[in-house]
C-alpha cells in the first residue's frame, strides 16, 4: 500500500551541523507509528519537516504518493496534517470550544448563506461537544475556560482539535510529558481511539513503556537518519534502546546484531 505520509532522503543543515542526514520515513494507514531517538538524533527536525515548520535542504516529502513541498505549517494543514506540539498552542483564557476552532472560527450566516462578522458561538460549541463526545473526552461544558482544566484535559483538547481537522495524519510531540500515570493512560486511550477511527498517528516519545503500549511500529532515529523500523510484537524494549544508542544495529537480513562501539564493527 502507498504510505499516507512518506519522506525520502531528507537533509537539513544548520551551518556545520547536519540535523537530518538522508532521513527516510513512512507512515501507513490506520497505524500508530512511534518515533524514538536520543536527544540530538534529529527526530524533532524530521517531524518539523513533515509538519511544514522546517524546509529541508534536500529530499522529498510525499502525501498519498504525491510529492508535495511545504513552505510552512499552513501548507501541511491544507494536506490534512495536524500537529500537537508540547506547548499545546492553547489559549488558557479562552473556552474549550474557542480553542478547538482557534484560527478556524466559524461566522454566523443568514438563510441565504451570507456570512456575518459575528462568530457562530453556539454552532462551535455544539460541534466541539460532538467531537469530544465522539473521542470519549469527559468535560463539563464547552464554555469552560482552558485554564481551569487539568494537564490531561488540556492535552485532550489539543488532541481533539488535531483529530477534528486532521483528515490524513495527526502528529503528537511528547503528548504524555509532565502528566501523571492516570492522565497519561487517558491520553494513550485517546490516541488509540483516533487510530480506531482510521486516522494514522505519529507519536514522538521518550517514554518506552508508553511506546510499547500503544504503537504498532517503532521508527528508530539515530544520527540524523532512520536506522530501523521494528514491531513491539517482535522486538523487545531493550532491543529498541540498543538500536537508538548504537549498541545494536539492524542487519541487511532484518536481524539485529551487536556492535563493537570501539571499532564500529559487528561482533
Amino acid at each position: 500500500m502507498t504510505p499516507v505520509l512518506e519522506a525520502r532522503g531528507l537533509v537539513k543543515r544548520y551551518g556545520r551541523v547536519t540535523a537530518m542526514d538522508g532521513a527516510d520515513f513512512e507512515l501507513e494507514s490506520g497505524e500508530v507509528l512511534a518515533v524514538v531517538g536520543d536527544n540530538g538524533a534529529g527526530k524533532s527536525t524530521l517531524i518539523k519537516a513533515l509538519s511544514g515548520a522546517v524546509i529541508p535542504d534536500e529530499g522529498e516529502i510525499l502525501v498519498d504518493g504525491e510529492r508535495v513541498r511545504f513552505h510552512g505549517p499552513l501548507d501541511s494543514r491544507k494536506h490534512g496534517i495536524e500537529t500537537v506540539y508540547q506547548d499545546l498552542a492553547l489559549a488558557p483564557a479562552l473556552d474549550i470550544a474557542t480553542n478547538l476552532f482557534l484560527g478556524r472560527e466559524r461566522r454566523r450566516r443568514d438563510p441565504l448563506g451570507t456570512v456575518f462578522r459575528r462568530l457562530d458561538t453556539k454552532g462551535m460549541r455544539r460541534e466541539a461537544r460532538r467531537v469530544l463526545d465522539e473521542l470519549g473526552i469527559d468535560v463539563k461544558s464547552m464554555s469552560q475556560l482552558v485554564e481551569t482544566l487539568s494537564g490531561g484535559q488540556r492535552q485532550a483538547v489539543a488532541v481533539a482539535r488535531a483529530a477534528a481537522f486532521g483528515s490524513r495524519v495527526v502528529i503528537m510531540d511528547e503528548p504524555t510529558a509532565a502528566l501523571g500515570v492516570q492522565e497519561s493512560g487517558k491520553v494513550l486511550e485517546l490516541i488509540g481511539r483516533i487510530r480506531d477511527r482510521g486516522l494514522p498517528v505519529v507519536l514522538i516519545s521518550h517514554n518506552m513503556p508508553h511506546v510499547f503500549e500503544i504503537a504498532d511500529r517503532v521508527h528508530v532515529h539515530r544520527l540524523g537518519r532512520r536506522v530501523a523500523v521494528v514491531s513491539p510484537k517482535t522486538h523487545s524494549m531493550n532491543a529498541v534502546v540498543g538500536l537508538l544508542t548504537g549498541a545494536l544495529r539492524m542487519a541487511d537480513d532484518g536481524s539485529i546484531e551487536e556492535v563493537d562501539l570501539t571499532t564500529g564493527l559487528s561482533r
